[in-house]
């Protein structure tokens, strides 16, 4: 039985707590803030992400909670047009075995926390600042603020985009900022006009822009997220934003993305930033995963997945041989490698699909509205199908 220590108790450093839990090893999670808590909004999952929450036990809960979406509808956010649906449901649901489903990302926490809090092998500590680590054959220590250590078999750092783990090990600054502006809010289902309570996750596409929307909790909310190409060069987030600025921003959309638009309130904004991938995040007893791994923007809608994927794949290479730790992390690392740096490519270069204007709009279009359902399931198979170690199936 091998002792890890999770940095960062977000949802990739719970998942990985669970997933060596239930290998029958020990973890200990730090959590930097006083209290583990998630920030954000809305967060989709894909079935692959569903796939990794089976596994840890936790997929009945999330798709009890979730809102199971029927379509990707994507809209061209200047005509108003429908331009292409991918539908997800029948068809979609049993090609990968799961539903494409969008939740809250604090209910999703919140599931994650509880589980970890029940289980006797895990340990949670709030308020311990990660500064780096030390390692040596026997074991790995995280080095705490204010003097503290944990240490254990192996460390892995989870602890986000600015990880303090991933800046000892892998040294590569910071993060790359994408000239990106997103602007997020939430609103009461019961305002939205019931002909736009669509149940579907929803892009509206325009030049240098587009705008994103789809229910969260249950139904009860609508999350709104548009997004604009503005060159800003540093990073902030969660910065409050006047609602009239967020209008003017778009003011190119159609008329009905400017009325779901209009009922925004409270708005904050973030700048996008993710990292170029690297080959390696591993370094002897010490791994890093999910964003400390391999940021990636928003727009793949893979993060947490990707994350989740991490711990089911680390937990299923893990065994009762302590000594064989550093081998596993590497080959952990080889496994999530390509897949993640493909992910992170994709997300980048899905704004040539959104923000065209004139002809190059036009050409999307056709293009799009040319593909039938089985045509955009095979596009996405790739990354929305399960995704385990190739050890998975002999271990379980």
């Amino acid at each position: 039985m091998a002792k890890m220590v999770i940095v960062g108790g977000g949802i990739g450093g719970l998942a990985a707590a669970l997933a060596v839990s239930r290998r029958g090893h020990r973890a200990v999670v730090l959590e930097r803030a006083d209290e583990f808590a998630e920030i954000g909004a809305g967060i989709q999952l894909a079935p692959n992400g569903l796939n990794a929450l089976d596994r840890l036990g936790l997929g009945d809960a999330v798709r009890a909670r979730a809102v199971h979406i029927d379509e990707l509808r994507f809209m061209d956010g200047v005509t108003g047009a429908h331009v292409a649906s991918m539908p997800l449901t029948g068809t979609y649901r049993s090609r990968f075995g799961n539903p494409y489903v969008v939740a809250h990302r604090g209910e999703l926490h919140r599931l994650l926390l509880d589980a970890c809090r029940r289980s006797a092998a895990i340990e949670l500590r709030a308020g311990s600042r990660a500064t780096g680590y030390r390692q040596d054959g026997s074991g790995a220590t995280v080095l705490l603020d204010g003097g503290g250590r944990a240490t254990g078999d192996a460390v892995i750092g989870a602890d986000g985009i600015r990880s303090s783990i991933r800046r000892q090990l892998v040294g590569d600054g910071e993060p790359r900022v994408s000239g990106i502006t997103v602007y997020r809010t939430v609103i009461p289902m019961e305002r939205v006009p019931e002909e736009l309570r669509w149940n579907a996750v929803t892009w509206w596409a325009g030049p240098g822009r587009h705008f994103v929307h789809y229910a969260i909790a249950g139904g009860r909310y609508l999350n709104l997220a548009p997004s604009v190409e503005n060159g800003v060069t540093e990073s902030f987030a969660g910065v409050p934003v006047d609602r009239e600025r967020v209008r003017r921003t778009f003011a190119a959309l159609d008329e009905t993305p400017q009325r779901l638009l209009a009922l925004g309130e409270d708005w904050k904004s973030w700048v996008l930033v993710d990292r170029d991938p690297v080959d390696h995040w591993t370094d002897g007893r010490v791994a890093l995963l999910g964003d400390a791994a391999h940021p990636m923007l928003h727009y793949a809608a893979q993060g947490a997945c990707q994350a989740l994927e991490d711990a089911v794949v680390l937990g299923d290479l893990l065994d009762d041989d302590t000594d064989a730790i550093p081998g596993r992390l590497e080959k952990y690392n080889a496994e999530r490698r390509d897949r993640t740096a493909r992910i992170t490519h994709a997300a980048r270069e899905s704004t040539r699909l959104w923000h065209p204007a004139g002809a190059q709009a036009k050409a999307r279009n056709a293009m799009l509205s040319a593909l039938s359902g089985t045509d955009l399931h095979d596009h996405v198979a790739w990354m929305h199908g399960a995704h385990e170690s190739g050890s998975a199936g002999a271990r379980r």
